[in-house]
């Protein structure tokens, strides 16, 4: 890919990350809402756990759901909940994989 290509990719790259937490949640709705999101994902109601977890910035729920992405073969999203969450890390060792079989394929398209 030449660098006029890359050019056209959004600064913050292909994944939307801008779903910022309500602000205007009080410490102690953000207690109810992560209690609710804990119960609803141990229930296997990912979705709408997901949503709560977006909506209060809850970090450690954010990467459960990514895990749980990552066991349903769903990288994307896993590396999107990886990124919300500011977990570096796990967000990095995806993109690496990522490149690593954008390379391969490259390569195999080339033999």
């Amino acid at each position: 890919m030449s660098d006029e290509q890359l050019k056209n990719f959004p600064e913050g790259g292909l994944i939307k990350t801008v779903d910022e937490p309500n602000k205007n949640l009080s410490p102690s709705e953000k207690v109810q809402l992560n209690r609710r999101g804990n119960t609803l994902f141990n229930t296997g109601e990912l979705e709408t756990a997901r949503r709560i977890f977006q909506t209060t910035g809850y970090s450690d729920g954010l990467n459960r759901i990514g895990e749980t992405y990552l066991s349903q073969r769903k990288p994307v999203d896993a590396l999107k909940m990886f990124k919300l969450a500011h977990d570096e890390g796990r967000s990095s060792e995806l993109i690496e994989k990522a490149a690593q079989a954008i390379r391969k394929m490259l390569e195999d398209k080339e033999k």
